[in-house]
Formats: structure tokens, C-alpha cells, sequence
């Protein structure tokens, strides 16, 4: 079975096409032909050895598949058919990821395509949204509460501005000058100047600071002069504050969200709605992963790169 992935820990070089032994469906398991899978950040991670492994390489990056089940294990049988659209969020792990011709996946992992979406534009959302997603629920704004965004024109932070509209809540986010019409496109109520004093630009529209924000900018502690005394600040690489202020700091991980199916179905209601942009940016061939991510580390990229497995 073909896969992409690495054998040593490095740049993107050392992504290379693997040949893996076929996976077969377990017991409450499907097994995917993997159509397209969605490069991430956290890929990068991955390749690059900052993301702890317990297994011995290869390692097999990716957290978005789309494709069509083509094996159904014991139990599974309920939800699915084979031959069927479907999305999966995917907790990599040594050879298991999304790079994969074809991978096996939990049942509760797996949710149908979004209705009328092709499989590139389906492989681009489910990571991204469900961190926003989890994001939104630690901060448990209220209806008409003002949240700030950082990082606002990228893929999670992007999903954050559309999650919190739908959810009611006023949005100021950051944006440098080439992304302000795309921010406000997503729904941003305010936009900001990104980049240093971004806080102080933040506390110029909301002076006592704003109830909540996520920071998919990574600003950390700086991101956190624009919150309000005992306020809220979701974080997505793992820092935990302290913040100061009485400010409550949630970092958020989506692998704590992989089987909530319920709230992947959520998400591909929302995406079907409109109220989730599923943004492409490049498609590359599953064996042009090492320039995928060569791409996405030099920055500046808005939607996702996604590469190519049919």
C-alpha cells in the first residue's frame, strides 16, 4: 500500500512515498481508500520530530482524510456502506495517518461528506473546525459577547471567526492589510492591524479588554493584554499561561476530540450550510508532499494545501 511519509525526522526532504502493509478493519472500524489528505501545521510537527512518538518509524503524518469506505469491521455495519463518501479526523500515530492510500479509522471517527463537496474541499476542514470548535466551548461565551481572534486569516483561525458567528458573538480580528477583505468575508464584525501591538489595537476598540480570544497567532502572553480581567484565552500549541489578571487559559488539543461524533456531524451540517469555508489553496500530487509542506512553512498560505491520492 502507498503512503507518504518519513523513516528519520527533518525538513521536508525527508517525506518520501513508503510502501505499508495493507490495513484491514477491526472490530468497530472502517477501513478508507483515501481520495485526498489535508496538510496541516501540525504535520509539519510531526515530520520535524517535536510531536512524541511511541512507535518506531516509519511515521505516517496527516489528521484529514476524505475518501470511500471500502471495508466495514464487526459493529460498524449500522452506520456505514461500503462505497460511501466519508470525512475522518485522525489522531496520527507511527505508520497510522492520513498520508495513506488507505488508512483504518474508528467508526466514531468517520462522518459522511458534506453534501455536493468533492473530496479535496472535504479533506480541508474537519482538524481546523473542531479545534475552533473545542476553542469556543472552553471559553463559554455568551450570545453577543465579544470575542478577538488572532491568526484570524489562517485555517483555524478563520474557522473560529465562522464558528463564532453562527454562535452570535462579535468578532474582532487581525489581519494584515492583502487579508482584511477575506477576514471580513469570514465575518469579522472589526478588523485589526496584525503584528506587534496587536493588543493594545484590540484594547483601542473594546478599552477594559475583550471577554475572550483565541490565538491561533501563537502570541501567548501578548495575546493576552488584550483580555479583560478574569477573562478567557484559548490557545492551540500548549501554553498554559499563567496569563495574570485573574485571565483563565484553555489550550486546546483536537485529539481530545477525535470520537465525538456528534460534533463532527455538527460540522459537516455547518459546512453544507455555509456557515464552514472549505478552503483549497494548491492540490499536489500525494508524492509532492515535501514541497506541500515546503509551501506551507514559508507562510502566507490561506486555505489549505491538500495532496492528491486518487
Amino acid at each position: 500500500m502507498r503512503a507518504i511519509g518519513l523513516t528519520r525526522f527533518g525538513g521536508p526532504e525527508v517525506l518520501e512515498p513508503l510502501e505499508l502493509p495493507e490495513p484491514r478493519a477491526g472490530a468497530g472500524q472502517v477501513r478508507i481508500r483515501v481520495h485526498a489528505a489535508a496538510v496541516n501545521p501540525t504535520d509539519t510537527m510531526t515530520r520535524g520530530g517535536t510531536r512524541p512518538q511511541a512507535d518506531p518509524p516509519p511515521y505516517v503524518p496527516g489528521m484529514d482524510a476524505a475518501g470511500v469506505i471500502d471495508q466495514i469491521g464487526p459493529g460498524a455495519e449500522s452506520r456505514f456502506e461500503l462505497g460511501e463518501a466519508v470525512v475522518a479526523l485522525i489522531a496520527p500515530q507511527g505508520a497510522y495517518g492520513a498520508y495513506s492510500e488507505r488508512i483504518v479509522v474508528p467508526a466514531e471517527s468517520v462522518v459522511p461528506v458534506p453534501a455536493g463537496v468533492d473530496f479535496v474541499r472535504a479533506a480541508t476542514f474537519l482538524m481546523n473546525s473542531m479545534t475552533a470548535r473545542l476553542a469556543l466551548d472552553a471559553m463559554g461565551l455568551s450570545t453577543g459577547d465579544t470575542l478577538a481572534v488572532t491568526g484570524a486569516a489562517g485555517a483555524f483561525g478563520g474557522s473560529v471567526v465562522q464558528l463564532a458567528k453562527a454562535d452570535g458573538l462579535r468578532v474582532i480580528a487581525d489581519a494584515k492589510d492583502g487579508d482584511r477583505e477575506l477576514v471580513r468575508e469570514l465575518g469579522a464584525d472589526e478588523v485589526v492591524e496584525r503584528g506587534d501591538g496587536v493588543a493594545a489595537r484590540i484594547r483601542e476598540l473594546i478599552p477594559g479588554g475583550v471577554p475572550g480570544l483565541a490565538d491561533g497567532a501563537l502570541l501567548n502572553e501578548r495575546a493576552a493584554e488584550a483580555v479583560a480581567d478574569g477573562g478567557t484565552l484559548a490557545t492551540v500549541r500548549g501554553w498554559q499561561g499563567p496569563a495574570g489578571r485573574g485571565i483563565k487559559v484553555f489550550p486546546v488539543s483536537v485529539r481530545t476530540a477525535v470520537g465525538d461524533t456528534a460534533g463532527l456531524a455538527r460540522l459537516v451540517k455547518q459546512a453544507e450550510e455555509g456557515a464552514l469555508s472549505l478552503r483549497v489553496a494548491k492540490v499536489f500530487p500525494a508524492e509532492q508532499a515535501a514541497e506541500a509542506h515546503r509551501l506551507l512553512e514559508a507562510g502566507g498560505v490561506r486555505g489549505r494545501l491538500v495532496l492528491d491520492f486518487a
